[in-house]
């Protein structure tokens, strides 16, 4: 079987910290069972410990810290090739460069701020696959 590479937009990266029974959660839960590859470049990285300390969140530090160090640890880094088409959202751009360049699956809960494009799902698309 195929391992499929999958970028995760924050906002999926969030929503799985924050219920352990959604969709988020199970496609996180599949890159611990080694069924998905999380791929990521270091603004992404950036941006996820950045978001993911937010107090606001009220996530747990031990929780946040565990998912980071996995992803780093289990996940591929990649330096991604920019693309230059507009976008609604300009701090998207890193997601879809990323999942473009890895020729990965792009997983959103703001599918809206991405072009139309074969590889970008929600997390409920992506686990109907």
């Amino acid at each position: 079987m195929k391992l499929h590479r999958i970028v995760l937009d924050t906002n999926v990266l969030v929503s799985a910290l924050m219920s352990k029974l959604g969709n988020p959660a199970k496609i996180y839960r599949m890159f611990l069972s080694e069924t998905v590859l999380i791929v990521f470049s270091d603004e992404i990285m950036d941006e996820y410990i950045d978001v993911l300390h937010r107090p606001h969140l009220k996530l747990s530090s031990d929780d946040v810290n565990k998912v980071i160090n996995a992803i780093k640890l289990f996940g591929e880094c990649i330096e991604p090739v920019p693309s230059t088409f507009p976008m609604i959202d300009e701090d998207d751009r890193i997601f879809y460069d990323v999942a473009n360049s890895a020729g990965a699956y792009l997983i959103t809960g703001n599918k809206r701020h991405y072009p139309d494009e074969p590889f970008i799902f929600t997390p409920a698309d992506f686990l109907d696959l």
